[in-house]
């Protein structure tokens, strides 16, 4: 594929993601609900960096 034209289909999909997460935004306003999410999202990321560091120190 011409590497303009891979550019164009990668800057049409952060549109759609990005009109997918305004969509998204305004229909869960900010409140008990975005908090709950928001704790939910980072405890998940916390859990995936400690499983890669125990994977890591477990490797060596």
């Amino acid at each position: 594929m011409h590497p303009d034209l891979y550019l164009y289909v990668e800057r049409v999909r952060a549109r759609e993601l990005r009109a997918e997460a305004e969509r998204h935004r305004l229909a869960h306003p900010a409140g008990v609900l975005r908090t709950w999410e928001t704790r939910l999202g980072w405890a998940l990321v916390e859990t995936g960096l400690h499983l890669v560091m125990r994977r890591h120190a477990v490797g060596h």
